[in-house]
């Protein structure tokens, strides 16, 4: 794999009853949401897939945090050297309420929320220690194929190039704008720490481009 190659192994889910984690650990869940499930509730919208969201998941981190060092200052030292990906996270907060019948602009409603959120859980990492940290956007919704399952159309202009849906590819330009804003607010608020923007759409667009 690519990332073994230049020395990055898999971490290990942090749930795993006989997880080492000597390469890390991963508190990431499948389906999972940034909002919490019961914000998303109040909003008429359920979680199917798991109510662990992103707060959820940086609990069990500063859990796990409390257990493998022998002191604090061991722990701080661990933790600047180490790289921090928090995300892709966000794409489940729009997706899920799509699918479940709501508009495109109760959706986007959402979205204040959902970058606050991430901005809120960014800030706790830093907190923490991180010195390193990849924010990645989310990838286009309006290329995945459940998208484009639910809302296909025979009216062909609705479809850009790569046969992505318009108007859905502009919820996600307009997260990630929203998104690189919060980026720039921390590296403000938090000099010392390097923050990475992650364009997961820039690497998916050049597979689309690149496909054989």
């Amino acid at each position: 794999m690519a990332e073994q190659s230049i020395g990055i192994h898999f971490p290990e889910p942090y749930l795993k009853k006989d997880g080492t984690f000597t390469q890390g650990v991963n508190f990431a869940v499948a389906g999972a949401t940034a909002l919490p499930s019961e914000v998303l509730a109040k909003k008429g919208v359920l979680s199917p897939s798991t109510k662990s969201s992103l707060s959820r998941q940086l609990e069990w981190m500063s859990a796990h945090f409390n257990t493998p060092c022998s002191s604090p200052q061991e722990c701080s030292k661990k933790l600047k050297k180490s790289l921090f990906m928090v995300g892709e996270i966000q794409g489940n907060d729009y997706n899920h309420p799509f699918f479940q019948g709501k508009t495109f602009e109760e959706v986007k409603a959402f979205m204040p929320e959902v970058i606050h959120a991430i901005k809120d859980d960014v800030t706790r990492v830093i907190v923490h220690g991180a010195s390193w940290v990849v924010v990645p956007r989310n990838f286009p919704i309006s290329c995945l194929r459940s998208c484009l399952t639910l809302f296909q159309t025979n009216n062909t202009s609705a479809y850009n190039k790569y046969h992505c849906l318009k108007y859905l590819n502009e919820l996600s330009m307009d997260h990630n704008k929203y998104l690189q804003q919060a980026i720039e607010q921390l590296r403000v608020e938090h000099p010392n720490v390097i923050l990475v923007y992650g364009d997961y759409n820039a690497a998916f667009i050049w597979l689309l481009d690149n496909a054989a």
